[in-house]
Formats: structure tokens, C-alpha cells, sequence
């Protein structure tokens, strides 16, 4: 089985590439988030292969992290890779362990594609598991940083911002400031827009 890939993006998508392996190209599936990250022409990608009777299927991820999630909820009564792959592209996986672990419902059920039923699903099959298997990231998860990051994030993606490039920005306010977070949402909008209008030259300052 493929559990590693290096190689050329030959074609790119937020969901979709192939990549050229010395003369072979391999079409790989993978979230927007991965997809961000594949910002080099050579990139590697830690891939979960699905075998059917027609097809071999290739899920390539940015990271280990993103993968085993992903084989966590394979795990799960009546979720298959393509759901799996879909529930990972509508929410990050760290904000998606945080939900699991909290068993966050609603939260869960903002996910395209994701009824009350899965979600219940998901929660009951995989809180313990995900607390004790993704410890670090759920801690993580659960910094201040967290809330205000992801509602900020959707406002300036709404304003026409890439998420990549509000990333960076964002985790430069929360180094530089770790109060910011208790403003109101219009003060950290108008601080991060300052940010962002500087030429990129003065953002790495």
C-alpha cells in the first residue's frame, strides 16, 4: 500500500491533484486545508490508500495528524472515505477533535454533510478515543486563541482575504498581543485589516 508520496504537482484543486512521482502521476484527493499548504512545486503528502474491487483510491494529507483523524473516522458505522474526506473539508481537523472530545453537536452538525444522526454517531464512537489518542491537539484546542481565531478567520475570508495569508496574520497579532482576544470582534477586525493592508514586506517586520 502507498503510504508516502514526494513528487511534482503536475494539476492542483482545492480537492483534487496529481502528482508526477519520477514519470508517474498519481491523482490524489485531499481537503482545502492540504491544499494551502501545497505551495511548492515538490511537495509530500502522507496518503491513505483505499482498495476497492475497481478502483484504488488515494487520500494524500499535509500532515500525520490529518491522516489518522481521517482513519479515525473510518472507524465510525456508516462513514466511507468520500465522507470522511468531506466532513474533513468542511471544519479543520483540530477544531474538528475539539468538537468530538467536547461532543459538540452542533458544532458537528455545521459540517456539510453531517446530519444529527452522524454527528452522533462521531461523538459517541469517538470522544474517548480521539481524548486519549489526540491529547496534545485537543489541549491545544482549547487555548484562548482558538474561538476569537476562527471567528475572525470567516469574517476576513468574507471581506475576499485567502485563509493562508490570514493565518500568518493572525498568528502574528495573537504572538504580538495575547489580550487582543478580549476585544469586541469589530476592534480585532479593524487591527487584523490594519495588518493586512501593509505591504508584505512590512508584515514580516
Amino acid at each position: 500500500m502507498i503510504a508516502y508520496l514526494t513528487g511534482r504537482i503536475l494539476q492542483k484543486t482545492p480537492t483534487q491533484s496529481i502528482i508526477d512521482c519520477q514519470g508517474v502521476g498519481y491523482e490524489v484527493f485531499h481537503t482545502p486545508f492540504t491544499a494551502e499548504q501545497m505551495v511548492k512545486e515538490t511537495i509530500s503528502l502522507h496518503i491513505h490508500t483505499h482498495l476497492r474491487e475497481d478502483a484504488l483510491i488515494l487520500f494524500g494529507f499535509y500532515n500525520r495528524e490529518e491522516k489518522n483523524l481521517f482513519r479515525e473516522l473510518l472507524r465510525v458505522s456508516a462513514i466511507g472515505p468520500k465522507l470522511a474526506l468531506s466532513i474533513l473539508s468542511g471544519i479543520h481537523h483540530r477544531e474538528l477533535i475539539n468538537a468530538i472530545c467536547q461532543r459538540d453537536l452542533p458544532k458537528l452538525q455545521k459540517i456539510p454533510g453531517v446530519g444529527k444522526k452522524t454527528a452522533e454517531r462521531v461523538s459517541i464512537e469517538l470522544a474517548d478515543r480521539l481524548s486519549k489518542n489526540f491529547a496534545e491537539a485537543f489541549v491545544e484546542s482549547q487555548s484562548p486563541q482558538e474561538d476569537w481565531h476562527a471567528e475572525l478567520e470567516s469574517v476576513l475570508m468574507n471581506l475576499g482575504y485567502q485563509r493562508q495569508e490570514i493565518q500568518k496574520v493572525l498568528q502574528k497579532i495573537w504572538q504580538s498581543n495575547k489580550n487582543l482576544s478580549q476585544e469586541p470582534l469589530e476592534g480585532m477586525v479593524k487591527h487584523a485589516l490594519g495588518e493586512l493592508t501593509k505591504p508584505k514586506t512590512m508584515r514580516m517586520q
